[in-house]
């Protein structure tokens, strides 16, 4: 296996447990209030979510929007596998001497049908949104600019995630439509604010990796552009 597929197989693994673990500790809440300005009370599920949004931009940036596109319904086929793994472990009823109980279980690892729902729809639609939107402003730069289209589609594409997915749980009943406001403005702030932190990151995964994979990366953004000819023309795509 050759450095440009290793590398791959690292971050798609690294975006598919960052997503999944965000709907297993969704439920502890905490407080953070950086440089004394804001105070957030926000769910540690959404620490590891904006790590995904990094992780596919680099993806974007490397290897082209499909590869892309590819690790983020992997994801979701991950999230929907482990949700129903959960849904079976917490069926199965405890023996006498289990360290963990059925209610202790049920409160931590026990899934909301409609929360899940909101949150697979938010993810598929804020991913993609965040995918189109990187190759937009890299196509619309020359492929300068490197913070913009890092910026320009988490920044979207995270008001997108936070707002479907409270819309979603207010249609569903899960919260009140009074709490709507203030957890989008919560949620949306806190994933801006860390989207501007891991700047600093993109530049250095893409400078560091960039070189050393180069000309693979040639060779495959050639193959999609290939694709993309065929399918506009109503041919087979090279790549499937």
């Amino acid at each position: 296996m050759n450095l440009r597929d290793r590398l791959f197989l690292i971050l798609a693994g690294i975006f598919i447990a960052s997503l999944v673990s965000c709907n297993l500790i969704f439920q502890k809440f905490f407080t953070w209030t950086p440089f004394d300005l804001y105070t957030f009370e926000i769910s540690v599920g959404i620490l590891p979510y904006p790590i995904t949004f990094l992780v596919t931009d680099i993806i974007s940036e490397l290897y082209g929007k499909r590869k892309a596109d590819q690790v983020v319904i992997s994801g979701l086929i991950a999230s929907v596998f482990v949700s129903l793994l959960v849904v079976v472990a917490n069926a199965v009823p405890q023996t006498a001497w289990s360290p963990v109980g059925d209610e202790t279980f049920s409160k931590v690892f026990g899934l909301n049908a409609p929360a899940v729902f909101a949150s697979m729809i938010a993810y598929l639609s804020a991913q993609f949104i965040d995918i189109r939107l990187f190759h937009f402003w890299k196509k619309l730069t020359k492929g300068r600019h490197l913070w913009l289209r890092n910026n320009g589609s988490t920044i979207v594409s995270q008001l997108v995630d936070t707002g479907a997915v409270l819309l979603l749980l207010c249609a569903f009943g899960v919260i009140g439509w009074e709490r709507f406001g203030g957890l989008l403005l919560n949620g949306f702030l806190f994933k801006v604010l860390v989207a501007l932190f891991d700047t600093p990151l993109f530049y250095i995964a893409v400078w560091y990796l960039k070189p050393r994979i180069g000309d693979e990366i040639s060779e495959a953004a050639t193959m999609e552009k290939t694709a993309d000819k065929a399918e506009a023309s109503g041919g087979t795509d090279p790549g499937e």
